[in-house]
């Protein structure tokens, strides 16, 4: 069973660092590209950062780009997500998924909130 658990979320100041991380388990996990979306406040949920399973060829949302840097451990079966710069707009839940056989697995979500 897959189980994809994200940590690290909280209130920051404007402009401050934040480290995501997300433990995942059930699956090969190094056979996988890992994702992070997120869904603020009335909004859709949309895709943030990707990263496939050998760590190359990253993909990010234009929002973040420059700002945001996704990376992976597979001995640790964990993908992080490196928040710089942050802004008020970046406030959202932060969720990590991986797609198998055709169906996308998401953790419960780390909650962001970017306030002075």
């Amino acid at each position: 069973q897959v189980q994809l658990v994200e940590s690290g979320g909280g209130l920051v100041q404007p402009g401050g660092p934040l480290r995501l991380s997300c433990a995942a388990s059930g699956f090969t996990f190094s056979s996988y590209e890992m994702r992070w979306y997120r869904q603020g406040p009335g909004k859709e949920r949309g895709l943030v950062a990707a990263i496939p399973s050998t760590g190359g060829d990253l993909n990010y949302a234009d929002s973040v780009k420059g700002r945001f840097t996704i990376s992976r451990d597979n001995g640790k079966n964990t993908v992080y997500l490196q928040m710089n710069s942050l802004k008020p707009e970046d406030t959202a839940v932060y969720y990590c998924s991986v797609r198998r056989f055709g169906a996308r697995s998401w953790g419960q979500g780390t909650q962001v909130t970017v306030s002075s």
